[in-house]
């Protein structure tokens, strides 16, 4: 593969996963993005000439452009199997429309049977491998591997590249199933806090009174029952929770300390660093939409180095037996 690989963006939201793979080399040819909020900031970013954002249950696959790898953080939904067993879904050559049919994994696997990427890189919470006692995630693999593609999952965290604790799922596979791939080692760059705060903060971004008191007395109705529940004050010189969409709620997950007065949330623009965007990424939105969209993104310099990888691995092209073919061997003995 010697030009650009070519990739296309699904459940794109801002663009985190574009990000990181415009950095690794690749070319976006196709994006899809229902949320019109966060269509308004992956244009401004992007151009939208390249930007659906129609459903993506509505597009026929006609409609999108060939392309080398398939890309998406896609919505977890739960799966309906019953009456399915693996074995059945194993022996059914498009088995996969059962098992998944009304969620939106379908449309990934929809996609890749009618357009046969190259590659696929997936994304999702941390949880979904252990999600419904491991049968969701059972069948997502199942379904891929049925499509022809070699599967390769793992849960990485975040904070080795960024300031946060963030583990989630990435879940990649190839149509030649003799390429080698393994997960690139991860660098830890000890990275801090303080580092991604902007030095002037405007006093609208400090916890009122009102506020400050309601999450402390919060904090201490939940301690006193034995729960864990309350706000986070967050270490300068550490990392901090996990940023999630509910952050322009109260931002009670990561506060900020400060010197003789209340604790106060972070910027849109330090959410952004803490995700890895560079600060050259617009925020064209409001304060309560960019907390939404920051903390529903993904972690860009994660996304790099996977990219990285995947394009090595499509590039390269180093060659093995295909452990598909000798499981199948194996089992005729």
């Amino acid at each position: 593969m010697k030009k650009a690989p070519t990739f296309i963006d699904l459940f794109a939201g801002i663009g985190g996963i574009r990000t990181g793979f415009e950095k690794a080399g690749c070319k976006c040819v196709w994006s899809n993005e229902i949320d019109r909020h966060s269509a308004v900031t992956y244009t401004a970013n992007f151009g939208g000439q390249d930007l659906i954002t129609r459903d993506i249950r509505e597009i026929a696959s006609s409609e999108i452009p060939q392309f080398d790898i398939l890309c998406g953080g896609f919505p977890c939904q739960p799966f309906s199997i019953a009456g399915i067993s693996k074995k059945n879904s194993l022996n059914r050559p498009n088995g996969f429309e059962d098992p998944t049919q009304g969620t939106l994994f379908y449309e990934i696997a929809r996609i890749l049977k009618d357009k046969k990427p190259s590659a696929f890189f997936l994304e999702n919470v941390k949880n979904l491998e252990t999600h419904d006692k491991g049968k969701t995630f059972e069948i997502i693999k199942d379904t891929l591997e049925n499509l022809g593609y070699s599967v390769y999952h793992k849960v990485i965290n975040a904070k080795l590249l960024v300031p946060q604790n963030r583990e989630r799922i990435f879940i990649i596979g190839f149509r030649n199933r003799k390429l080698d791939f393994s997960f690139p080692v991860i660098p830890d760059r000890k990275p801090v806090l303080k580092d991604i705060l902007q030095q002037k903060v405007p006093s609208n971004y400090t916890l009122t009174s009102h506020l400050w008191r309601y999450l402390r007395d919060y904090a201490e109705k939940h301690r006193l029952k034995g729960n864990g529940f309350g706000f986070g004050l967050a270490d300068f010189n550490g990392h901090t929770r996990t940023l999630s969409a509910r952050y322009y709620k109260d931002g009670s997950e990561i506060l900020i300390p400060q010197t003789g007065k209340n604790p106060r949330r972070l910027t849109p623009r330090e959410c952004a660093r803490l995700q890895g965007f560079p600060d050259s990424f617009k925020i064209p939105v409001s304060d309560t939409q960019a907390y939404r969209q920051f903390g529903n993104a993904v972690a860009v310099p994660v996304i790099e180095n996977l990219a990285k990888a995947v394009v090595k691995t499509l590039t390269n092209k180093p060659q093995r037996l295909d452990p598909y073919y000798l499981q199948r061997k194996i089992a005729m003995f």
